[in-house]
């Protein structure tokens, strides 16, 4: 059986006042799958995210991710540095001391995976907030990451361009063989993943899916998702 590329068991994370965030949370996304993230503001998402990634260290539970990881934040103007398109794509290779037609290489290929090398010269400034995105994700690819993790990647986008970059990530996937974990509020989106994990107070309380998923959270009392 092939080993899934994220493995979180029995995971407990809690901030120095002590209140648990993550309590024994457990899951896994095989290798090639584009798994979500539902929960309600607070259950412990981000958090997650930020573990899996190395941002956060939690105080127990066993953790394995297949590297390297690639992370795509909320608002995409907290990880672009440089002024250009290209050069911030190629600002995630700078430690590898790779030549410089390899850098340009990887670049242009990273670039056109999602569809912005036309615009390889435009300023970060000029870009719109889907576009910024797509540049953070071609900077994983250009790392060559064998995981993304996206934390709400479409939370400060238009209706429009929000189902564009979660079918240009799908897209991304399957077609490069990547895995991804991708959190998110909006049950439409549901409908571009393999399968999704629920967390409530920490914990995955349901999972598998998607659809089924869906209609739980629909009929849920008191339970407020956006797209639906």
């Amino acid at each position: 059986m092939t080993e899934p590329a994220i493995a979180v068991r029995d995971l407990c994370f809690h901030w120095s006042t002590g209140v648990p965030v993550l309590q024994s949370c457990s899951l896994e996304v095989p290798k090639g799958g584009f798994w979500m993230l539902l929960g309600n503001n607070g259950s412990g998402k981000s958090t997650l995210l930020k573990i899996l990634s190395g941002l956060l260290h939690p105080q127990s539970g066993e953790i394995g991710v297949s590297p390297p990881v690639g992370f795509v934040f909320q608002n995409p103007d907290h990880q672009l540095v440089m002024p250009t398109v290209g050069a911030d794509v190629a600002f995630g290779l700078v430690e590898e001391n790779l030549p410089i037609t390899q850098i340009r290489q990887r670049v242009a290929e990273a670039l056109t995976a999602v569809n912005l090398l036309s615009l390889q010269r435009r300023p970060i400034y000029a870009l719109s907030g889907g576009q910024k995105q797509r540049v953070a994700i071609a900077g994983a690819i250009a790392r060559h990451c064998e995981v993304l993790l996206l934390d709400e990647p479409t939370a400060l986008l238009d209706p429009d361009s929000q189902l564009d970059l979660v079918a240009q990530v799908q897209q991304l996937v399957k077609s490069r063989e990547l895995t991804a974990l991708w959190v998110t509020h909006r049950l439409d989106e549901l409908n571009f993943c393999d399968g999704a994990f629920l967390l409530e107070q920490g914990r995955v309380v349901d999972q598998g899916d998607p659809m089924r998923l869906k209609q739980r959270l629909i009929q849920s009392q008191g339970v407020k998702y956006e797209g639906i």
